[in-house]
Protein backbone atom coordinates (compact mmCIF):
# COMPACT_ATOMS: atom_id res chain seq x y z
CA UNK A 1 0.00 0.00 0.00
CA UNK A 2 1.15 3.63 -0.46
CA UNK A 3 1.30 6.11 1.61
CA UNK A 4 -1.61 8.50 1.56
CA UNK A 5 -3.06 11.57 3.86
CA UNK A 6 -6.47 10.60 5.47
CA UNK A 7 -7.30 13.16 7.07
CA UNK A 8 -6.10 16.23 9.08
CA UNK A 9 -7.46 18.39 12.49
CA UNK A 10 -7.74 21.92 11.78
CA UNK A 11 -8.50 23.78 14.93
CA UNK A 12 -11.30 26.17 14.79
CA UNK A 13 -13.29 28.52 17.47
CA UNK A 14 -16.17 27.23 16.10
CA UNK A 15 -15.80 23.90 14.24
CA UNK A 16 -19.45 24.43 12.57
CA UNK A 17 -18.60 27.83 11.66
CA UNK A 18 -14.81 26.86 10.02
CA UNK A 19 -16.87 23.87 8.29
CA UNK A 20 -19.82 25.45 6.72
CA UNK A 21 -17.20 28.18 5.44
CA UNK A 22 -15.03 26.22 3.63
CA UNK A 23 -17.28 23.37 2.33
CA UNK A 24 -20.08 26.53 1.17
CA UNK A 25 -16.55 28.45 -0.31
CA UNK A 26 -15.63 25.40 -2.53
CA UNK A 27 -18.89 23.44 -3.14
CA UNK A 28 -17.86 20.59 -0.72
CA UNK A 29 -20.04 18.81 1.31
CA UNK A 30 -20.11 18.10 5.09
CA UNK A 31 -19.32 14.60 5.28
CA UNK A 32 -19.84 13.09 8.80
CA UNK A 33 -19.85 14.66 12.39
CA UNK A 34 -18.03 12.69 14.93
CA UNK A 35 -17.43 13.54 18.53
CA UNK A 36 -15.74 17.23 18.23
CA UNK A 37 -15.23 16.66 14.56
CA UNK A 38 -16.78 17.94 11.82
CA UNK A 39 -15.53 16.92 8.61
CA UNK A 40 -15.21 18.26 4.81
CA UNK A 41 -14.33 15.56 2.47
CA UNK A 42 -11.81 16.56 -0.18
CA UNK A 43 -11.92 15.06 -3.74
CA UNK A 44 -8.93 12.76 -2.87
CA UNK A 45 -10.77 10.72 -0.23
CA UNK A 46 -8.68 13.09 2.64
CA UNK A 47 -10.95 14.94 5.13
CA UNK A 48 -10.25 17.99 6.94
CA UNK A 49 -11.86 17.16 10.72
CA UNK A 50 -12.71 20.80 12.24
CA UNK A 51 -12.29 20.57 16.00
CA UNK A 52 -13.29 23.55 18.53
CA UNK A 53 -10.75 24.27 20.68
CA UNK A 54 -9.86 27.44 22.84
CA UNK A 55 -9.05 30.15 21.05
CA UNK A 56 -6.04 30.92 22.60
CA UNK A 57 -4.81 27.34 21.68
CA UNK A 58 -5.31 27.80 17.90
CA UNK A 59 -1.75 28.17 16.41
CA UNK A 60 -2.43 29.81 12.65
CA UNK A 61 -1.78 26.96 9.82
CA UNK A 62 -1.14 27.30 6.08
CA UNK A 63 -2.99 24.95 4.02
CA UNK A 64 -3.05 24.79 -0.08
CA UNK A 65 -5.49 23.33 -2.16
CA UNK A 66 -5.07 22.41 -5.95
CA UNK A 67 -8.26 23.27 -7.34
CA UNK A 68 -9.69 23.40 -11.17
CA UNK A 69 -9.61 26.99 -13.06
CA UNK A 70 -13.73 26.70 -13.16
CA UNK A 71 -13.21 25.66 -9.04
CA UNK A 72 -11.41 28.91 -8.61
CA UNK A 73 -13.50 31.21 -10.57
CA UNK A 74 -16.25 29.96 -8.57
CA UNK A 75 -14.62 30.48 -5.45
CA UNK A 76 -13.19 33.49 -6.16
CA UNK A 77 -16.32 34.98 -7.37
CA UNK A 78 -17.55 34.44 -3.64
CA UNK A 79 -14.89 35.85 -1.91
CA UNK A 80 -15.01 39.14 -3.87
CA UNK A 81 -18.45 39.04 -3.26
CA UNK A 82 -18.74 38.28 0.24
CA UNK A 83 -15.56 40.95 0.65
CA UNK A 84 -13.14 38.29 2.24
CA UNK A 85 -10.16 40.04 2.16
CA UNK A 86 -7.79 38.64 0.06
CA UNK A 87 -3.71 38.62 -1.40
CA UNK A 88 -2.24 37.57 -4.37
CA UNK A 89 0.48 36.65 -2.42
CA UNK A 90 1.16 34.74 1.28
CA UNK A 91 2.92 38.11 2.76
CA UNK A 92 0.10 39.95 2.39
CA UNK A 93 1.27 42.62 0.08
CA UNK A 94 -0.90 42.67 -2.72
CA UNK A 95 -4.60 42.65 -1.35
CA UNK A 96 -7.70 42.44 -3.51
CA UNK A 97 -5.66 40.53 -5.95
CA UNK A 98 -4.84 37.10 -7.02
CA UNK A 99 -1.37 36.13 -8.52
CA UNK A 100 -1.00 34.42 -12.21
CA UNK A 101 2.13 32.07 -10.58
CA UNK A 102 3.56 29.14 -12.46
CA UNK A 103 0.86 29.28 -15.61
CA UNK A 104 -2.04 29.73 -13.32
CA UNK A 105 -4.26 31.39 -10.47
CA UNK A 106 -3.60 31.15 -7.03
CA UNK A 107 -5.49 33.62 -3.62
CA UNK A 108 -4.55 33.56 -0.18
CA UNK A 109 -7.54 34.44 2.58
CA UNK A 110 -7.81 33.58 6.16
CA UNK A 111 -11.18 31.17 7.42
CA UNK A 112 -12.61 32.22 10.21
CA UNK A 113 -10.21 30.61 12.71
CA UNK A 114 -7.45 33.05 10.98
CA UNK A 115 -5.23 29.95 9.11
CA UNK A 116 -3.86 31.26 6.20
CA UNK A 117 -5.77 29.21 3.13
CA UNK A 118 -4.44 29.46 -0.41
CA UNK A 119 -6.16 28.11 -3.80
CA UNK A 120 -3.48 27.26 -6.76
CA UNK A 121 -4.75 25.99 -10.40
CA UNK A 122 -1.40 24.99 -10.59
CA UNK A 123 1.21 23.06 -8.68
CA UNK A 124 4.23 25.04 -7.19
CA UNK A 125 7.21 24.53 -10.23
CA UNK A 126 4.47 24.08 -13.03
Amino acid sequence: MSVELNHTIIHARDNRESAEFFSDLLGLEIASEWGPFIAVQLSNSVTLDFATVPADKITPQHYAFLVSEEEFEAAYAKISERGIEHWADPHQKLPGEFNTNDGGRGVYFLDPADHAMELITVPYGG
